[in-house]
């Protein structure tokens, strides 16, 4: 690939001893910016892989009540 006339133009004053404009960088022109607006793929799996693992002390999740009457009534009646 070919180099541009400014990367040229910097290389040459690094030659003579002079100061390289790239040092002048701040490190966030390195880092990546953006911001994502949707998930992607493998987030929105990651995420439905840990929502189903909290159901494992039953099968639909849901508390069961080992009582056939409610438990208010049972509170009343003492």
């Amino acid at each position: 690939m070919a180099k541009s006339n400014a990367r040229k133009q910097r290389e040459k004053l690094a030659r003579e001893g002079k100061r390289n404009p790239e040092l002048n960088r701040s490190i966030f022109a390195f880092a990546d910016m953006r911001q994502r607006t949707t998930k992607t793929k493998a987030e929105k799996l990651n995420q439905q892989k840990h929502k189903r693992s909290l159901s494992w002390q039953s099968d639909d999740g849901l508390f069961r009540c080992r009582f056939s009457v409610p438990c208010f009534v049972i509170a009343c009646s003492q």
